[in-house]
């Protein structure tokens, strides 16, 4: 019968548990440590018995050693004072004859997060660093790189950065690989360049890059792609030995040989186009096969595409279909996908593209649905040629659709088509007027409120429109109530002689700037009153105003952080589209914008010839103000203050203004609350 350790645990568990530590049996104290490795691993707190368990690092039994190994890395914190006293055998396994007994124990005691061990890490990491063994001398390595996180100085001065440099001319391709890891990580913590690839060392880590481990794989390109060519003929012979790497089961491996292959490929463009052209078409059957990958994979693939299209958009060349959205893909993939076919989506495309689009906006997803409507629109905005397609395909599915919600996303993204092509389809206004019963989220109903002010002279029932919502102002979202009030003014000023005009704009006005707690929209109104009683010629220049077209670069980063973050290409950053240093502070050598410490912040420099400044007053006589009582402290024998004046009243404007024939008179706003 097999032995179980991850049964419930019972009363007493432990008392039987340290008993069991201190059996004379070594298969029962086996036991024992497997059954406290397992409460450790279901959460449970056995730190209590970790005198009893350290007892049992003294033995022969290389698997009774690294579960006790195991169990001092997790809880050698909390039992600083206690941990200590295994350095001792820390320090005889590091000079064991089996070689992995030294590596557990260096490896072990580069775990542990405890500075009075870290202390008497280094003479047994020497000795390792130096271990004729491949195993032992690359997790030594590794050793440096955590030694290094926790106190600098110890390694600088121990040398051991040059004996990780020393490494790299290794006979053996792990070893070298885990020196690149070592000392990448390091030179991300550190606050001065530790190490550059350099020509000396380029052919060693090219022939390791092919019989290293994946993960070595991903170190080596990683200091490959930081590397400068010294001609398009030594870039060409790297990217040669980095080619094989795209066909790599592992996908980092692959997105770190496009990452190198990328940046030498503008190196190679400057005298050999076509191998620079014939490069570029490799890359594209790879990346794209990580799309036939599990979905976690699928959108990190995805959100590195991005990254690349940007940079690159004739990369994928027009063969979209591999970004078609699949029933069985999760909805994260399926976002990327979308934003991917935006940015592809080209004249000879934008059909396809519409129908996938069409398409997917009959789904049942909701969100994926909103996000479809949304794209349509985007490319609307984005391929003036195709945008009266995207138009009709928007009102058919305004037509036909039975949902609210696709309806609603269709009229939010015809206001920008509307900004976009001003005067090109108010034909279709009509038909979104009809189904205005449809409209019960705030940005649709801002949305259609903008379209129907800004085109109100072509609407004969304006004003009817306006007033249904008018009338429940106080119950709507401050996002409708701002444009209804907006929409009602150009209503006015579009026609200024219909009564009913006249008595809506008056009666949104008297609403917003005396039933209104929102200090912007009574701000607002009181503005539009006074614009429409005292310049009217000006409240029409400025409402009515032209407004600037819309250009869809919501998709686009800036070329700046774009081309940084392609530096991190199979990264963190690369999928959160955010440079390292926004979400991992200690990054130091990461440039990011500091202080003038020169100077106190309340100092102003002075221009050369400038005369001194005046001598400090003379310290007052009256004694310092209590450190008990608050502000403000009036001194013994002075009396108070007088309070401030009120400010004058602001003279309210006059009942009547010349209106230059344009607007019937105004009536002139309430003084403000």
């Amino acid at each position: 019968m097999a032995q179980t350790f991850f049964e419930g645990t019972k009363k007493g568990e432990i008392a039987e548990l340290q008993s069991e530590l201190n059996n004379l049996k070594e298969s029962k104290r086996v036991l024992a440590v497997k059954k406290v490795i397992a409460l450790m691993t279901v959460g449970k707190d056995v730190s209590s018995l970790f005198t009893d368990v350290l007892k049992c690092i003294t033995t022969n039994n290389l698997e009774l050693k690294k579960l006790v190994y195991l169990y001092i890395m997790n809880y050698a914190k909390q039992n600083s004072e206690n941990a200590i006293l295994a350095v001792n055998t820390f320090h005889q396994d590091a000079s064991d004859s089996n070689p992995l007994i030294r590596a557990l124990a260096i490896r072990t005691m580069g775990m542990i997060r405890v500075e009075k061990i870290m202390n008497y890490l280094p003479e047994p990491l020497r000795k390792c660093l130096l271990d004729e063994v491949p195993y032992v001398a690359k997790t030594a390595a590794l050793c440096v790189a955590k030694l290094y996180d926790m106190n600098p100085e110890v390694v600088e001065e121990q040398g051991f950065l040059d004996m990780l440099r020393d490494l790299l001319s290794n006979s053996n391709h792990t070893v070298v690989s885990n020196a690149v890891a070592a000392l990448t990580e390091i030179q991300e913590v550190a606050t001065k360049s530790v190490w550059q690839l350099s020509k000396k060392n380029l052919s060693k880590m090219l022939t390791a890059l092919a019989e290293a481990t994946e993960w070595g794989q991903v170190y080596i390109l990683s200091a490959l792609s930081k590397y400068t060519p010294k001609d398009s003929r030594e870039a060409e012979a790297i990217v040669d030995r980095v080619t094989p790497r795209l066909n790599h089961a592992n996908s980092a491996v692959v997105l770190g040989a496009t990452k190198v292959i990328l940046f030498y490929v503008d190196v190679i463009a400057q005298t050999n186009k076509d191998k620079a052209r014939e490069l570029m078409k490799k890359l594209r059957a790879p990346l794209v096969t990580l799309l036939s990958k599990e979905p976690e994979i699928q959108y990190v693939a995805l959100r590195n595409l991005n990254l690349i299209v940007q940079r690159h958009k004739g990369l994928l060349g027009t063969n979209l279909k591999v970004f078609f959205c699949k029933y069985y893909d999760p909805v994260y993939v399926k976002m990327e996908k979308l934003e991917l076919l935006i940015m592809l989506a080209a004249d000879k495309t934008i059909d396809q593209v519409l129908l996938e689009f069409k398409e997917y906006a009959q789904k049942v997803d909701v969100e994926f649905v909103r996000k479809s409507v949304r794209g349509i629109g985007r490319l609307a905005i984005k391929n003036p040629s195709a945008s009266e397609k995207c138009v009709h395909v928007l009102l058919d599915l305004i037509k036909t659709t039975q949902a609210n919600y696709v309806v609603q996303e269709a009229i939010v993204v015809l206001k920008d088509i509307f900004r976009k092509y001003p005067n090109k389809y108010e034909s279709i206004i009509g038909t979104l007027c009809d189904r205005l019963d449809n409209l019960d989220e705030a940005e649709a109903k801002a949305a259609m409120i903008w379209i129907i002010g800004e085109y109100a002279d072509r609407i004969a029932n304006a004003d009817e429109l306006l007033s249904v919502w008018v009338e429940s102002f106080h119950d709507e979202d401050t996002q409708v109530q701002l444009q209804l009030l907006t929409a009602t003014v150009k209503l006015f000023l579009q026609k200024p002689s219909e009564p009913s005009s006249q008595t809506l704009v008056q009666d949104i006005l008297k609403r917003v700037t005396t039933a209104v707690d929102n200090p912007d929209l009574r701000d607002r109104g009181f503005l539009y009153w006074r614009l429409l009683h005292d310049a009217p010629n000006e409240a029409k220049r400025v409402v009515l105003a032209d407004k600037p077209l819309l250009d869809d670069q919501s998709d686009l980063l800036e070329p700046t952080l774009r081309d940084e973050l392609l530096h991190h290409l199979s990264t963190l950053a690369s999928v959160y589209h955010r440079p390292p240093r926004a979400f991992v502070p200690k990054l130091k050598n990461i440039s990011r914008p500091t202080l003038d410490t020169t100077l106190p912040t309340n100092t102003v420099k002075k221009p050369s010839g400038a005369p001194p400044p005046p001598p400090p007053p003379p310290p007052s006589s009256l004694p310092p103000p209590p450190s008990n009582l608050s502000p403000p402290w009036t001194p013994p024998g002075v009396p108070p203050p007088p309070p401030p004046p009120p400010p004058p009243p602001c003279p309210p404007p006059p009942l009547t203004s010349p209106l230059l024939g344009l607007l019937p008179v105004f009536p002139p706003p309430p003084p403000p609350p």
